[in-house]
């Protein structure tokens, strides 16, 4: 049996997404951040000084957290929720 190739339809973006398959999507699996702080991968003391400062900001009322970001070799310090960030 042969493969039928069926084609998207024509509102579709180039992953085959109708608008309101990519709102569903977005809202469903969207985690908004915002970034407070970034330290080089290549620091000499490693994520460290990410971490001191994630915990500086938990002290302060902030759930802060620390991320690697591959693609920019660095670690990030974030807030899941910017609603609750405090501005600096």
């Amino acid at each position: 049996m042969a493969t039928q190739i069926v084609p998207a339809p024509l509102s579709a973006d180039d992953r085959g997404m109708t608008p309101a398959d990519r709102a569903a999507h977005d809202k469903a699996s969207h985690v908004r951040r915002r970034i407070l702080a970034e330290v080089p991968a290549g620091n000499p003391r490693g994520s460290w000084p990410a971490e001191e400062f994630a915990a500086e900001q938990r002290a302060a009322g902030v759930p802060a957290e620390v991320v690697m970001d591959l693609a920019g070799d660095r670690f990030l310090v974030v807030v899941r929720n910017p609603q609750l960030a405090v501005a600096s």
